[in-house]
């Protein structure tokens, strides 16, 4: 008898274990609101990635669209300051074109070379002092100054008969110029063989 109660108990406890929560199988009912809750999941997190790729879209153009309206208007501004520029100099440079004007007027109504000869220099004068406030400077080479082929074109060479004239400038056929300390014309010179 003890055994047949002591079989009950455990019958009990089985079925006690059996029925508990803990160990009910999911019915197809919880499975597929589990399973919509995962879809609903997924769609809002899938909406909410397009959402932030429209928004990188978006961003990325504007910041184009403000990247072309930049570097148009630079060009733009490059392209009025170098206008600006020669406006600048073409403004400067009228006084010497009258002076020049006048003074052809007066070689044609005068005989005196001398006076012309003058005129042409204090033009000249001018010119050059009003070319140097703008920044050129004029190179200062002359027979006998070492070759150097960043500032100098060699255009011939010519025999010397002292040795020391070898490699170095016999004659400046064309000055060279400097606009701030930057080379704008070679010098065209003739070098000692």
């Amino acid at each position: 008898m003890m055994k047949d109660k002591e079989k009950e108990v455990t019958i009990e406890e089985e079925q006690k274990q059996v029925d508990s929560p803990d160990n009910e199988e999911p019915t197809s009912e919880v499975m597929e609101e589990g399973e919509e809750e995962k879809k609903e999941d997924e769609k809002s997190e899938l909406d909410k990635l397009k959402n932030e790729l429209g928004e990188a879209k978006d961003k990325y153009l504007r910041l184009y669209s403000e990247f072309e309206n930049f570097r148009r208007r630079t060009a733009r501004e490059r392209l009025e300051l170098i206008k600006g520029a020669n406006e600048d100099l073409m403004v400067h440079l009228l006084p010497v074109l009258d002076d020049f004007e006048r003074a052809q007027k007066a070689i044609k109504e005068s005989e005196d070379h001398a006076i012309a000869s003058e005129g042409f220099d204090l033009i000249y004068n001018k010119l050059g002092s009003l070319l140097e406030q703008k920044g050129l400077k004029e190179m200062e080479e002359g027979a006998g100054t070492p070759f150097n082929p960043e500032v100098h074109h060699a255009i011939s060479k010519m025999p010397v008969e002292k040795k020391k004239m070898k490699g170095k400038i016999v004659d400046v056929i064309e000055k060279g110029y400097y606009l701030n300390d930057k080379v704008i014309r070679f010098a065209k010179v003739v070098t000692g063989e």
